[in-house]
């Protein structure tokens, strides 16, 4: 997979160059590209690259506010994806002050691309306006809107500026995501999903309150419901685990867990088997623990779900997995005992240590 910061290359710089010269004939690309290349730039990261780009922006478009956001309005339709947040990161940097038409250019810009971060800094600057804004954009005609409605007031929205008043109290969105619990869009439907799934981390008697209204109604919302519960379920609450089925597990058997190798080294993957029996019908949800080790000795459980099926009366399923423990960007090794543990139901069934070496 690519490196994420390569998406601003000099070829995109020069595609951004022609296109803002479209509409703007004496741009100033000298004095763009010598603002914008530094030395550092190899060693950037995605945002760290885009930062720049905004700011050379800033400094060769038209100061007049209105003229920059027509120039970038005609040049942002050409950039899809996060190539194109660097036109809503213009808004968030410049355009505070500007409330009416700087909300008119995070709705344009989020059909491109999205405007999920730079419509954070309004919500700080005044939330009650910014998430009346939001709940108008929750009715919107077109899913990318529909979708920042969302997004954009998630609690804990990854590379998103804070929001401490909704991380402490979150009920003011939900009324935004009660709009779209039926949306039919999978897309706006995965956002509210991770907003529900965010401020049950935190307040999980919201999340309940919400599946009680809807749970059961549609299959849309059901099926936000279910995503919304993951971290919930991961940890095991009973509740959670009742509301889709999953009773104790007291009638299940687990046989012969083994692991392929009890010294696995860094890079490598670990391979484990166990056999599932019951003693009656059941619905079942099976996961796996590992109690990784961390750079300072400590251990940190991370729960992986298997499967949820249904078992019959005195039936017994195999089950093979594999787990790498190759480095990733998200995820460090460390040498050391690790424990693997599996769980029906939220019950932990057993557990084995191996040693990553």
């Amino acid at each position: 997979m690519a490196d994420l910061k390569e998406i601003y290359n000099e070829k995109l710089i020069s595609q951004l160059i022609h296109h803002i010269k479209a509409s703007c004939p004496d741009f100033n690309q000298d004095r763009f590209e010598e603002q914008l290349l530094q030395e550092d730039w190899p060693e950037l990261a995605l945002k760290e690259r885009m930062r720049p780009i905004t700011a050379s922006l800033y400094e060769t478009l038209p100061k007049h506010y209105d003229e920059a956001l027509t120039i970038l309005r005609d040049a942002a339709p050409h950039f899809k994806g996060l190539s194109g947040i660097l036109f809503p990161d213009y808004v968030e940097q410049y355009g505070l002050a500007h409330w009416e038409e700087s909300i008119k250019a995070l709705e344009y810009f989020t059909q491109y691309s999205t405007s999920e971060f730079a419509v954070r800094p309004f919500l700080l600057l005044d939330q009650e306006k910014m998430i009346a804004q939001l709940l108008k954009w929750s009715e919107h005609k077109n899913e990318h809107v529909r979708r920042l409605a969302s997004e954009g007031s998630r609690p804990r929205l990854p590379w998103g500026k804070s929001i401490p008043a909704l991380k402490s109290d979150p009920s003011p969105v939900l009324p935004i995501l009660e709009k779209l619990m039926q949306d039919k869009s999978l897309y706006v439907r995965k956002s509210v999903a991770n907003n529900l799934n965010d401020i049950s981390k935190t307040h999980p008697h919201l999340l309940r309150k919400v599946a009680d209204q809807w749970y059961g109604t549609h299959p849309y919302s059901d099926w936000i419901i279910k995503h919304a519960y993951r971290t919930l379920l991961k940890k095991g609450d009973k509740q959670a685990l009742s509301l889709f089925g999953y009773e104790n597990a007291d009638s299940i058997q687990l046989h012969d867990l083994t692991c392929q190798s009890s010294h696995i080294a860094i890079g490598e993957s670990l391979e484990f088997s166990f056999y599932i029996h019951s003693d009656r019908d059941q619905k079942v949800r099976i996961e796996y623990a590992i109690d990784f080790v961390k750079a300072r000795g400590q251990r940190h459980q991370k729960v992986f779900k298997i499967t949820e099926t249904n078992i019959r009366k005195n039936e017994t399923k195999p089950y093979t997995r594999i787990q790498s423990f190759k480095d990733l960007t998200t995820r460090k090794h460390y040498k050391g005992i690790h424990t693997l543990s599996v769980i029906i139901n939220g019950e932990v069934k057993d557990s084995l240590d191996f040693q990553v070496c």
